[in-house]
């Protein structure tokens, strides 16, 4: 492979790589602007997300933030339980659907973020 490919390859990635960061801050923005309030009820009786209720009231980035937080303790939810900041029994009451569109979500932003990792390493290596 010539420097000439290896560079188209990394500008063609780095081109699906904003793309897929567009579509997932779009997903994310949809399910925080449509289904935040239901999110809310369901998890009442969880003082981790209910100690980010209140970013939902600062714009686009709280909202961002906030269906970030709860994809996250409900993805992981091992970590609050031991501390008693999650209720198993809203975490059940979750429904499947909304369970697993919150994971999907969660795990596209841990690879999202593996991506930039690998241009970081790329980038530093290459200056050096």
């Amino acid at each position: 492979m010539n420097v000439d490919t290896v560079d188209l390859l990394i500008a063609y990635i780095g081109l699906i790589y904003f793309a897929a960061a567009l579509v997932w801050i779009t997903a994310a923005l949809h399910m925080a602007y449509t289904k935040m309030d239901m999110m809310l009820d369901l998890y009442k009786n969880c003082k981790a997300i209910m100690v980010r209720a209140p970013l939902r009231h600062c714009g686009p980035w709280g909202k961002l933030m906030l269906i970030g937080g709860i994809s996250g303790i409900v993805t992981f939810p091992n970590f609050y339980l031991k501390r008693g900041e999650l209720s198993l029994e809203d975490l059940k009451n979750t429904p499947p659907n909304l369970r697993r569109r919150l994971a999907i979500l969660q795990w596209s932003v841990w690879g999202l973020l593996l991506v930039m990792s690998g241009f970081a390493t790329i980038a530093i290596f290459d200056l050096a």
